[in-house]
C-alpha cells in the first residue's frame, strides 16, 4: 500500500513539473528550435545516465526492428516541441497548454483509420466537445492580443497534431520499454535537430542571460531528463485508469501558473473552452474502466 502511494506521489510530481514549463520557456531568449535541441541533448544525456546507473538492458534485437519507427517518432517529439514554444512565444500559456491537449483527441479519431479500431457514439461526443472547446477558446474568447493570439493556436495545435503522431507511432512500437523507447526517441530528435538549427537561426548560446540560462538548464534537466525518469519509473506500477486522471494534473498546473504567477489573461469563454477539452477528453480515457472491479485493472506500461 505505502509503495503504491510512493509511486502515485512521484507520479504526481512529475506531472505538476511539467505543468511548469511554460513558466521557464518564457524567458529563454533562444530560437525555440534551438531550445529543443539543447532540451533533447540534456535529456538523453540523463535518460541515459539513469539506464545505466538502474542496469536497463537494451534488447538490441528488438530495436533494431523498430529504429525507423523510434527515427520517425523522435522527428516529430522535436518539432513537437519546437511548434509548443511558438505556441508560447504567442499566446499565454494556458491557451497554449489547452489547444495542445486535443491531441488525445486527435489519436481517437485517428485510430480507427490507422489500426481499424471501432469508434462508439461516446467518442465521437467526445470528439465534438472537445471540438467546441477549441472553438470557444480561438472564436469567443478574449482576442486582445490579436493575430499573435490566433498564431499561438495554430502552433499549439500543430504541436498537438505531432504530439498525436508521437502516440500513434508509439502504439506500433512493440518489444521497447517505455523510457528506452524514449531515450532513443530523444537521439533522433537530436539528429533531426541539429541540421534544423544549423540551417535556421544557428547556436545563440552565448547571448543568454544568467537567468535564461538556468530556465535552460531547468526546462533540460528537471522537465526532461529528471522528471522523465521518474514519470516512467512511477507509470509502469499504477493502474492505466490513475495514469490517465492524474495526467490532467499537469494542464492544470500550467493553467493556474499561466494566470496566477504570469498574470496572464484567461476570459470566461477560454475557460468554459478548457473545461470542455479537459473534461470530454478525461471522460473518454476514463469511461471505457468504469465501473469495472478494482481486480481486473492492469498497470499502464510496458
Amino acid at each position: 500500500m505505502k509503495r503504491s502511494l510512493g509511486y502515485k506521489l512521484i507520479f504526481m510530481i512529475s506531472m505538476a513539473v511539467f505543468g511548469t514549463i511554460g513558466l521557464f520557456v518564457k524567458n529563454i531568449s533562444v530560437s525555440s528550435g534551438e531550445l529543443a535541441l539543447y532540451r533533447a541533448v540534456m535529456a538523453a544525456l540523463l535518460v541515459g545516465g539513469f539506464m545505466l546507473v538502474t542496469r536497463r538492458r537494451i534488447v538490441w534485437k528488438e530495436i533494431k526492428k523498430q529504429l525507423p519507427m523510434l527515427y520517425l517518432s523522435g522527428a516529430a517529439m522535436g518539432l513537437n516541441w519546437i511548434l509548443l514554444f511558438e505556441a508560447y512565444k504567442y499566446t499565454t500559456v494556458s491557451v497554449a497548454t489547452l489547444s495542445y491537449y486535443f491531441a488525445p483527441v486527435i489519436v481517437t479519431v485517428a485510430s480507427p483509420l490507422i489500426f481499424k479500431e471501432k469508434i462508439g457514439a461516446r467518442q465521437w461526443i467526445c470528439f465534438a466537445m472537445s471540438t467546441l472547446g477549441i472553438v470557444l477558446i480561438t472564436g469567443l474568447g478574449d482576442l486582445s492580443a490579436g493575430s499573435n493570439h490566433l498564431l499561438g493556436i495554430a502552433h499549439a495545435l500543430g504541436a498537438a497534431v505531432l504530439y498525436a503522431t508521437v502516440m500513434l507511432l508509439n502504439k506500433s512500437i512493440k518489444g521497447v520499454e517505455g523510457i528506452q523507447r524514449t531515450f532513443f526517441q530523444f537521439l533522433a530528435a537530436i539528429a533531426v535537430l541539429i541540421p534544423y538549427v544549423a540551417f535556421t537561426s544557428g547556436i545563440t548560446l552565448g547571448g543568454l542571460q544568467l537567468g535564461g540560462f538556468a530556465c535552460l538548464l531547468a526546462v533540460g534537466i528537471v522537465h526532461t531528463g529528471i522528471t522523465y525518469c521518474m514519470y516512467f519509473s512511477s507509470m509502469k506500477e499504477l493502474p492505466g485508469r490513475e495514469v490517465a486522471l492524474l495526467s490532467y494534473i499537469d494542464p492544470l498546473v500550467a493553467v493556474l501558473c499561466s494566470v496566477l504567477i504570469l498574470r496572464e489573461p484567461m476570459g470566461l469563454w477560454q475557460i468554459l473552452g478548457g473545461v470542455l477539452i479537459l473534461g470530454f477528453t478525461l471522460y473518454n480515457e476514463l469511461a471505457p474502466t468504469l465501473g469495472k472491479k478494482k481486480k481486473n485493472e492492469k498497470p499502464f506500461g510496458e
